[in-house]
């Protein structure tokens, strides 16, 4: 009986299918994060305490549409040049009313409970209330209300739903504020 030869490996194979499999998995990852997920970072003070400056966060932007509450990136078409990280208040067809007397906001007559902001909005900007946000747009605010020009101001003013990157899902960068941002 003729005893049959084993294909012997060819030197290097090993290493050869390894890097195939690196490659292979830097190219998912890099596809997933081109049309599902971005990563941003957190430039300025204007959504404290919920985010702080030079946090670094996971974006997710397939198939989203805004919602009230959110917490969102806006393109970086604006004059700033870097996307805007800001929070969803109102979208097409709300009215949103400020009353800086009491510090408080409204969209469509019913006054918003917002443990998360720093403190009341008291800074006001040109845009006069009540405000009835256009259709197609949504009305963003930073948590940080005295220290964040957003929708309050023609200078930003409402934003366009197809400006918008994704949302907020968590933040990542430093460990100390690792978590999913609400």
């Amino acid at each position: 009986m003729e005893k049959q030869e084993q294909a012997k490996p060819v030197r290097g194979q090993n290493l050869l299918e390894w890097y195939e499999a690196l490659i292979s998995a830097a190219l998912v990852l890099v596809l997933i994060f081109s049309f599902f997920f971005r990563i941003i970072q957190v430039d300025g003070s204007s959504m404290v305490p919920t985010l702080v400056n030079g946090d670094k966060l996971i974006v997710w932007g397939a198939g989203y549409t805004p919602q009230r509450g959110d917490v969102v990136i806006v393109d970086s078409y604006t004059s700033y040049g870097k996307p805007l990280v800001k929070r969803v208040i109102a979208k097409g067809g709300d009215t949103v009313s400020i009353d800086y007397a009491t510090g408080t906001v409204a969209v469509n007559g019913e006054v918003l409970q917002e443990d998360y902001i720093a403190e009341p909005t008291y800074l006001g900007y040109d845009v006069q209330f009540p405000y009835t946000v256009p259709e197609g747009t949504v009305f963003v605010m930073g948590d940080n209300r005295n220290q964040s020009l957003d929708s309050r101001s023609t200078y930003v003013g409402c934003i366009d739903e197809r400006d918008i990157l994704g949302r907020v899902l968590l933040c990542f960068m430093p460990f100390t504020d690792f978590g999913v941002v609400k």
